[in-house]
């Protein structure tokens, strides 16, 4: 018991007010996601020069060469798949990575053409549409999900999303387990996100886009992910990461993470899977009338508040 009376059980149970029934009675739900994003970023950041900016090409370029091998590998020995988000670019560009990744029975999720904000970037349903061609060319069908570049999703993209019947969308934050998003003309699957889970805050250093923070150490920065999952984990909640691969594929970043999933598969009571694996249990719950999703209605708002 707590000074208060209430025990330690009681507390995590009221965490989650609408909790999800996972497959076989699992606790929690697990999703280590990645964002392939490569050199697109230095290519979207500074269009005129990029080219011959060497050092963060390569940066971005170690990703699908090194990383993604490496990843590819730990999965394939321990049994998971899981999701990644490639920029219509990067698919393009990339192909072997996107081969091995599909051959790996992962998922391959939309995350724009070429990483551009659609919060700054005009006509969204261009670049929306140009990625989805490099879809359908390389990965042989439309994607599933979408993650928004720097998850900066507007109403726009929304209307996209439900116009091109994707049935899930994972940047926003309104929760900490799937809820729906509803608008007039449909809606879809909502994986949130939130920059706890996040490893760009923690390893990410990168003056060409204007991100200059100290790079943590492996322990420090993947020690906060993982307190960020026993909470989920006590909470019968959804835990999912979402990072790079050049960033947390890296040899000391990656040998941790590999460490994790060992121990956490060997200890722990987790239903890994891709997001359009969670997506098609949810439709089944809700098909049979066994749980009943929290839903948000968009828009927000029809216009600025405040004036």
């Amino acid at each position: 018991m707590t000074t208060t009376g209430i025990s330690r059980g009681s507390i995590e149970a009221r965490m989650i007010q609408n909790p999800i029934p996972w497959p076989n009675g699992a606790r929690c739900a697990c999703v280590i996601s990645f964002d392939m994003d490569a050199d697109s970023l230095i290519h979207i950041a500074r269009p005129d020069d990029a080219h011959d900016r060497l050092y963060p090409i390569s940066m971005g370029r170690y990703g699908p060469n090194v990383a993604i091998p490496r990843i590819l590998e730990t999965y394939r020995q321990l049994g998971i798949q899981q999701s990644f988000f490639l920029p219509g670019w990067c698919v393009e560009t990339y192909p072997k990575a996107v081969e091995a990744i599909l051959e790996g029975g992962h998922e391959i999720g939309h995350h724009g053409y070429l990483h551009e904000d659609p919060i700054e970037a005009p006509d969204q349903r261009y670049w929306f549409e140009r990625a989805l061609a490099a879809y359908q060319k390389y990965c042989g069908g439309k994607p599933a999900g979408y993650r928004a570049p720097v998850y900066n999703i507007n109403q726009e993209v929304v209307d996209l999303l439900v116009e091109h019947g994707f049935r899930y969308e994972s940047s926003m934050m309104a929760d900490d387990i799937p809820y729906r998003v509803e608008t007039a003309k449909g809606g879809f699957w909502e994986m949130p996100v939130h920059w706890g889970t996040d490893d760009w805050p923690p390893f990410a250093h990168y003056a060409e886009i204007g991100y200059m923070m100290p790079v943590k150490a492996p322990s420090t920065g993947l020690g906060a992910f993982w307190e960020e999952f026993d909470a989920a984990y006590e909470a019968g909640g959804f835990f999912m990461l979402i990072v790079h691969p050049f960033l947390t594929g890296r040899l000391a970043r990656w040998r941790q993470v590999e460490t994790w999933l060992e121990e956490t598969l060997r200890t722990k009571d987790v239903w890994f899977a891709r997001l359009d694996q969670v997506a098609d249990h949810l439709d089944g719950l809700v098909a049979r009338a066994e749980y009943s999703p929290r839903v948000e209605k968009l828009p927000y708002y029809s216009g600025p508040q405040g004036g």
